[in-house]
Parts: structure tokens; C-alpha cells; sequence
């Protein structure tokens, strides 16, 4: 496990000239006189798919394939994410998901971010396939290689103790409450937002130091108001990158069906028939970069994942002033 943090406090201080945000601690180094930073391969717990492969739909060598194109980006390790869909559809992916990790080191587990969420804050999710977040239900689909779980903890019926005692990191999303969770899953969005007034997820997560919260910096899902929010209201220890990226991203794709639901990418974003998000369409290390010419990227944001899933790096690449990313 990391020992050592990266704190940087020009993120809040508003500093954007690029020497200002590096410094050298922990896995974190700093190159002043090339203008580079070496930090550990970017983590991907939240995304499902990219260059054309669906993590509902991929096989074993699709899994693979698209490792390796991940690797080239600057990413190491990821969670492939499976949407809300069948519960034989969801066993039958987490057993070709297994059967690529036998091979691929880099498949760390699997986050599981359907059937327990709440279908008033469904997104793009098909609520038909919603189960109650009973033990019972959760046996249906129940593996050691399920690593994180999106849930909505107001409906609760049990899981939350069951998930906690396997060691599975429990995730509050797609919903209107809060609980005994270790993280919240893409902060602002599908959830209920800021509030002065009741439970607000959106809220509490902000305000609980103790959690870990994913956010989008992709330009689309999040206002820079909202990220600079964020940013200054969660300890820097806390803050989780994530992409949540489609199968669509980075292919030549201009429509697909994802979550049973068609669609359709304009070369911003992507969106249902009726205008719904779907998900991302960049990959972390260009929202990266998106965030750093922003002067809202902190280096330390890469090391949290490590910290949240007890991971040691396997890798390292160089992040020059343009935010580009250098393998070595």
C-alpha cells in the first residue's frame, strides 16, 4: 500500500502555472528542468468500455485486446463496469471478465453498478432488470471478483452489512440517500443533488471526509462551478477520477445500443433519444488533461485509487506541462 500522500494545495489556492502543482513525494516525482512529472499509471474503476468493446457484451479476447490499447493511454489497472441488465447476462460477463483477468493482470475486478440502484434516479439504467437490495438477490449474481458495488443505500434491506463483511467497497449512486458507504459513484449525477433542506447524496458526499467520491471532469456531466465545488469542498485524499466512458469512445461508432437503450453520439457527447447522458466519451487521461489546463488537476487524484483498493503500482508514466502523457 502507498504510504506516503501528494498534497498539493494550489488546487483550492487556484495556482494553475504548471511547477506550482508538483512536488516530490510518495510515487510522485518531479522533473523541473524537463517540465515533467512521473507519477503511477492512472487506475480506472468506473467505465464501461471504449474503442468499440461493452464490458455487457465483450469477450474474453475483446477484454484483452482493449487492456492492451489502455495500456498505451497511460492506464494500468481498471474495474470493468457492468450496467444494470439480466441477472444471466451479468453472471455470463462476470465469467468471461474472470477468464480474461486469468490472463491479464491488469483486470483488477469488477465494478457491479446495476440492478441495486434506485429507478427514480435511473439514468440510462433499464429499470426492468431492478432487483431489492436483499442478500438473497445479491447471491443471484454474487462473485469473489466483484470488487465494487453501486447501490442506492436508502433502499437497503441487509446488503450494505453483507457487502461490508466480503470486503467489497460499497458505493451510494443512482439514488437519493446516504449510509454506511465507502465511496459515492460519479458525484452530482443520477443522484439527489445539493440541498439545504432533507438527505441529499450529493450533499453528503461533499460534507463526509471519510468518504471516497468519484467525479467526471469530462466537460459534460459536471459544470466547472460544480467541480470547483467539489474540488474545494472533498479532501484531496478523497477525490476518485473516474471516466465512466461508453463502449462508443474512442471508435467509429455514431450510435450503439448500451443498457437496452439506442444511443447516439454527436462528437461531444452522448445521449439516449430523449436527451438522457449516458455516459462519458473520453477516457481519464484526457479528462486529465481537460481538468488540467483548467488548473483543477491535483497529482494526487491518481494515487487515491491506490490507496481506495490496497494497490501497489505496477508502472509509471511522465505528465509534461501540456498535460500530454509519456510512457516509460
Amino acid at each position: 500500500m502507498i504510504t506516503e500522500t501528494f498534497i498539493i494545495a494550489s488546487i483550492i489556492a487556484g495556482v494553475n502555472d504548471f511547477k506550482a502543482h508538483f512536488t516530490s513525494h510518495g510515487n510522485t516525482e518531479c522533473n523541473f528542468r524537463y517540465n515533467k512529472m512521473k507519477t503511477p499509471l492512472i487506475i480506472e474503476q468506473h467505465f464501461h468500455g471504449a474503442y468499440g468493446v461493452d464490458f455487457n457484451k465483450a469477450g474474453v479476447n475483446d477484454i484483452l485486446e482493449l487492456s492492451q490499447k489502455l495500456r498505451k493511454t497511460g492506464i494500468g489497472k481498471f474495474f470493468p463496469t457492468l450496467v444494470t441488465d439480466s441477472v444471466s447476462n451479468i453472471n455470463r460477463q462476470i465469467s468471461i471478465i474472470k477468464k480474461a483477468a486469468e490472463q491479464d493482470k491488469n483486470i483488477a475486478g469488477i465494478h457491479l453498478e446495476g440492478i441495486f440502484i434506485n429507478a427514480e434516479k435511473k439514468g440510462i439504467h433499464n429499470p426492468e432488470h431492478l432487483l431489492p437490495l436483499t442478500v438473497d438477490n445479491y447471491r443471484l449474481v454474487e462473485d469473489d471478483f466483484i470488487k465494487i458495488v453501486t447501490l442506492a443505500p436508502e433502499l437497503d434491506k441487509g446488503l450494505i452489512d453483507y457487502l461490508k463483511e466480503k470486503k467489497v467497497k460499497v458505493q451510494a449512486g443512482h439514488c437519493t440517500g446516504f449510509g454506511n458507504v465507502d465511496g459515492v459513484t460519479h458525484t452530482f449525477n443520477a443522484m439527489s443533488g445539493v440541498s439545504h433542506r432533507g438527505v441529499s447524496t450529493a450533499l453528503s458526499a461533499l460534507v463526509d471526509d471519510n468518504v471516497y467520491a468519484e467525479i467526471i471532469g469530462d466537460g459534460v456531466h459536471v459544470s466547472d462551478d460544480a467541480l470547483k465545488l467539489f474540488f474545494k469542498a472533498k479532501p484531496a485524499d478523497k477525490v476518485i477520477l473516474i471516466s465512466d466512458a461508453l463502449p462508443i469512445t474512442y471508435s467509429s461508432l455514431k450510435e450503439t445500443v448500451f443498457a437496452d437503450s439506442k444511443i447516439y453520439y454527436d462528437g461531444n457527447k452522448a445521449t439516449s433519444s430523449a436527451g438522457t447522458i449516458a455516459g462519458s466519451t473520453k477516457l481519464l487521461p484526457e479528462i486529465i488533461q481537460i481538468l488540467g489546463k483548467k488548473g483543477m488537476f491535483n497529482p494526487e487524484f491518481i494515487e487515491n485509487s491506490y490507496h481506495y483498493h490496497n494497490l501497489e503500482p505496477d508502472g509509471f508514466f511522465e505528465l509534461d506541462e501540456e498535460y500530454n502523457i509519456h510512457l516509460i
